[in-house]
């Protein structure tokens, strides 16, 4: 009869989060992996198989969870521009926070390998995919209702909003300066009222 996980899989994911947020990719060793994760190596072996795979499963699960809860919030919210505000606002708080920054690292780490690992180059496609769609249809929705009054391409402006979360992450990682990370975030939220 087969054992039992005696440990759960999803905070799991969120400690190896984590760790590769910590180290990078390369820097996370087995030793520091394992016991970050707090399990043994059988186990890690057993569950995930190989470190790659454990952080592409990572990165796959931050991914569809801060994804998922973006495009929810943008479908749900009356307000587009209050929407697409407090998705902004939430990552600089998120970035700000010694704990969840550690897990937002995990995407430095990721875009590292993405020109190497093909599976990671397809996760970061298919978010792309869904989340510049999902700030199109809100804007598309914004103009319609006139709350937003834009003549600027839509899809330009989509593509510039998914690009500039992923770039906090790298603004993050190079200064601890908290006004740096306010200040971008109130030109890029800017160009809604252009």
């Amino acid at each position: 009869m087969a054992r039992s996980k005696e440990f759960d899989t999803n905070l799991v994911l969120h400690k190896a989060m984590e760790v590769f947020g910590h180290y990078g990719y390369e820097g996370t060793s087995l030793p520091i992996l394992l016991e970050g994760l707090g399990i043994a190596r059988q186990s890690l072996y057993d569950t995930y198989g190989t470190k790659k795979n454990l952080f592409i499963k990572a990165v796959k699960h931050y991914l569809d969870e801060k994804s998922s809860a973006v495009v929810t919030y943008l479908e749900k919210s009356e307000s587009v521009k209050d929407a697409i505000h407090a998705i902004f606002r939430e990552i600089v708080f998120a970035l700000q926070d010694e704990d969840r920054r550690k897990e937002c690292f995990i995407l430095y780490s990721a875009i590292d390998q993405v020109p190497h690992e093909p599976e990671i180059a397809a996760l970061f496609e298919q978010d792309r995919i869904r989340l510049e769609g999902a700030f199109h249809d809100a804007l598309v929705r914004a103009k319609q209702r006139q709350e937003l009054c834009t003549d600027r391409d839509l899809q330009a402006l989509a593509r510039y909003l998914y690009h500039s979360r992923y770039a906090l992450t790298q603004v993050a990682k190079l200064t601890n300066d908290p006004k740096v990370l306010e200040e971008i975030t109130t030109v890029t939220l800017s160009t809604l009222e252009a």
